[in-house]
């Protein structure tokens, strides 16, 4: 007998819902470049001082869908000089079907970073190329590790705010 002749005669066979996350839109949700001291930072000695800030935000768009967007900004400076600052937002819109909270939390928080990374990463080369300046490599980022912190942060905080609880009443 085949798996679509298992259903008893008026009755439905129950589905079980496949989990998934998958993208359905990648997109450049924000880019800024300036270099307010060029052109006299292409006559310094380029050692650059990077730095770099990091961070990813999401929203849930209804329907099972979730926008996902890591953000960076990189402000890189010669001899104490500006060289640039580049802020990138990459995002994307993901599908979530048959998640429970905890993998849900997870697909958003690790999984869709970890998808758009790569594409922010080539955005941000993009930029540096048209400002005429050096690519810059991001290295790569472990957002399951990332991830795993927080939740481990939450937990010792709320642990912690259900002893004080306990000893002050």
């Amino acid at each position: 007998m085949s798996d679509n002749e298992t259903k008893a005669e008026g009755q439905e066979a129950p589905q079980a819902q496949k989990a998934n996350f998958a993208p359905q839109r990648i997109y450049v949700k924000d880019i800024s470049f300036e270099s307010p001291n060029s052109p006299v930072v292409f006559q310094k000695e380029w050692k650059p001082e990077v730095k770099m800030d990091l961070q990813t935000r999401n929203s849930d768009l209804g329907d099972g869908h979730f926008e996902v967007v890591v953000s960076v900004t990189l402000t890189v400076s010669v001899e104490g000089m500006t060289a640039y600052i580049a802020e990138v937002q990459q995002a994307g819109i993901f599908k979530a079907e048959g998640l429970e909270s905890t993998r849900l939390a997870q697909a958003i928080n690790a999984f869709g970073p970890n998808f758009l990374f790569p594409y922010l990463r080539e955005a941000v080369d993009s930029v540096l190329t048209k400002g005429s300046f050096p690519s810059l490599m991001l290295a790569p980022v472990n957002f399951d590790a990332l991830f795993a912190q927080a939740v481990m942060k939450q937990q010792q905080e709320q642990a912690a705010a259900q002893a004080d609880e306990t000893t002050t009443h």
